[in-house]
């Protein structure tokens, strides 16, 4: 464990030197939070209760709308519910950002051999890399939720449409599946990172895995489907075993020996 401690200091004194990657770290989070509450702040008083939420899609106004809510309370919801999706962008973009560069940045400063060299297992090597780019993306994601809530506490004063916004179907999205999408993001990071030898080309192949995210934004907001509670617990399950799945394929391609031959 003190390994995996060491390697997660070395990441990050290494990484946030880069303004880049503060910048991805610190802006990223507070734009994808100011979209949604811009949303609600936008719709506040934009249609009395009547009728309105007859006019949304049934399946939409039975898991958004709790009893109580007038139909410009269910509008907000639906409005705020189609953007709140730019979420699961932060857990994504920020650990790709700093995974991408985490091996074959090392070899393009010399530091990757000797630190092969060492006596720190492949599963160590790998997990220390991997936290130092989950643990922030993590946090950059609660922190951009918790500023979200806040917000959204103050420019809403109904207790029940509070309640609605941030219903169960986000506190799992966020709090489980966001993890889990930055841990599948690094994975393949480590992957594409442990293969090139540019750290650009390996950060520009590594963001094709915010393919899957936006396609589930788009699909949401072209009414394709509707993420209730039981497909965010139906994703956060597949999630969990594609992770094994790349954890695992992320350690058998990582070779140490092939890597210190091939890249001299």
């Amino acid at each position: 464990m003190n390994k995996i401690k060491t390697i997660i200091r070395k990441e990050w004194a290494e990484v946030f030197r880069n303004r880049m990657v503060i910048f991805t770290v610190a802006f990223l989070p507070l734009l994808m939070t100011a979209i949604p509450l811009g949303i609600l702040y936008s719709t506040r008083g934009t249609a009395s209760a009547s009728g309105l939420n007859t006019q949304l899609p049934a399946e939409m106004t039975k898991s958004m709308c709790p009893g109580g809510l007038t139909g410009s309370d269910c509008f907000q919801v639906f409005m705020v519910s189609e953007f709140m999706m730019l979420f699961m962008l932060i857990p994504v973009a920020i650990p790709v950002t700093i995974a991408a560069y985490s091996i074959v940045g090392e070899k393009t400063t010399r530091s990757l051999e000797p630190l092969l060299a060492t006596p720190i297992t492949t599963f160590e090597l790998l997990a220390g890399k991997c936290l130092a780019a989950v643990i922030p993306a993590a946090l950059a994601t609660y922190a951009g939720f918790a500023i979200f809530a806040g917000g959204a506490a103050m420019i809403v004063h109904n207790r029940l449409l509070i309640s609605a916004l941030l219903d169960a179907r986000w506190l799992i999205a966020i709090f489980i599946v966001g993890p889990l999408l930055a841990l599948m993001a690094v994975s393949f990071a480590l992957m594409v990172s442990s293969r090139v030898n540019d750290p650009r080309v390996a950060e520009q192949i590594s963001m094709v895995i915010i393919v899957p995210v936006l396609a589930g934004f788009f699909g949401q907001v072209a009414g394709v489907f509707v993420l209730d509670r039981q497909i965010i617990a139906i994703v956060a399950v597949v999630m969990l075993l594609l992770d094994v799945l790349m954890v695992y394929l992320a350690t058998r391609i990582f070779n140490r020996e092939q890597i210190l031959t091939r890249w001299k």
